[in-house]
This record gives structure tokens, sequence and C-alpha cells, in this order.
């Protein structure tokens, strides 16, 4: 048995009135199939994802960056997606601008608590409630961007289209000022102490559903 945690993080991974739904939620139930291993999935903040992931054998944890600073953390299956983070704002700020990352001091800009994104602008000298506005998710600092608390927000580009489009909301109500990171991709992250065998297993499930077309099919209904 394999117990899945994860975040709101659609289109990837969320929560809705029937369950987990996105496209890891669904990409890591064909795995299990593939690999004969019956699966649970439970959707939390990402803080309690983490924790609960730790604590809990036979573990999952998604849709997680893959990091230097993870890498020996965990024991990776994947890649599931690529990973573009961009910089945000509202279209009709217009006095706001970017070109270089550094015009980011001084402002607020909204991250999830615990994410990668967060972790890395910490590590840049970023400063935690001066500039860094901590939300519990994306959904959170879209509507606080929304409300004017705060001037950017660092979203995953296909989340930043959902997340307007489940508020009735035009995609030119957000404007892309400044791709921050598109270096690294999304993988499940098992506990370092899983058994080699059950890693191995997951990986040639998923590269099964890559050779056989199944993996395109389900990009497309997600992110076409």
């Amino acid at each position: 048995m394999l117990t899945g945690f994860t975040e709101n993080l659609p289109p990837l991974n969320y929560q809705d009135e029937t369950g987990p739904q996105g496209f890891s939620v669904e990409l890591l139930r064909m795995v299990a199939l593939q690999a004969n291993l019956k699966l649970e999935i439970q959707v939390l903040p990402w803080v309690r994802a983490m924790q609960s992931a730790e604590a809990t054998p036979n573990s999952i944890l998604f849709s997680l960056t893959r990091t230097p600073e993870r890498e020996a953390l965990f024991k990776w299956v994947g890649p599931i997606s690529p990973r573009r983070i961009v910089v945000y704002k509202l279209a009709s700020r217009s006095e706001l601008s970017l070109s270089e990352l550094r015009q980011l001091q001084g402002a607020k800009i909204g991250v999830v608590r615990e994410s990668a994104t967060a972790r890395q602008l910490l590590a840049e000298g970023f400063k935690p409630g001066e500039e860094l506005e901590f939300g519990l998710d994306d959904a959170t600092n879209v509507r606080k961007l929304l409300a004017g608390r705060m001037e950017y927000v660092m979203l995953l580009d296909w989340a930043a289209a959902w997340n307007l489009r489940q508020l009735k909301l035009p995609y030119a109500t957000l404007q892309a000022v400044l791709d921050y990171d598109n270096s690294k991709s999304y993988w499940y992250g098992l506990p370092p102490d899983t058994d080699p065998a059950l890693v191995r297993r997951l990986q040639a499930a998923l590269d099964a559903t890559k050779r056989d077309g199944r993996y395109e099919l389900l990009k497309l209904r997600y992110f076409s």
C-alpha cells in the first residue's frame, strides 16, 4: 500500500468535491495500477503534507521540486512535468515594472510557505514578513494579490491560468513580468529508507506510461 500526500497546486494536484484530482494525481494512480500497488491519496496544506509523508511508511510526496538541497532527503521517481515559475503582477498596476530579480527587493511578494520557490528566495536574501508574504497555497496568494495586499506573486505558469479560471477572471487580469526559474522539474519523492526495489518498480511503471502514450494523452487533457 502506498499513501500519497500532496497539496492544492492545480492543475497538477488539488481537491474537489469528489476527492483528489489533477495531472499528478491521475498519473500516480496510473503508475500504481501499472505497478500493481494499492494507493490512497490525501490533499493537505504543503507543510502538513511534508510532515505526514515523513511520519508514514511507504509514503510518496508530490508534486515535489527536485533541488540539490532535497536530493538526499528522498528517493526520486519521475520526472512528472516541467516547472516554470513566473513573477506575476496585476495587469492594472502599470506603475510596476521589472527587468531583473533584484528589483523585487523591498516589494511584497506572495509565495507558498515552505515551497522550493520560498526557500530559494530566502537563500537569495529576501526577508520573510518584509518582502515575502507566505500563503497556504497559490489560490490564497492570488486572492491576496487581487485584494491589493501584495505587489507580486510567484506562480507556476499553469497554476496562474487555472486559478484565474476558477475565479471566472480573464487570463489578462495578471501580467507575467519576469521568468524566475525554469531549470527544475516536478517529481514524486519517497522516504530515503524506501526499499530500492519499490522505487525501481514505480519508475518502471512511470516509464511505461511514457512509452505507450498514456502520459502524453493525460498531458493533453490538462495542459492543451
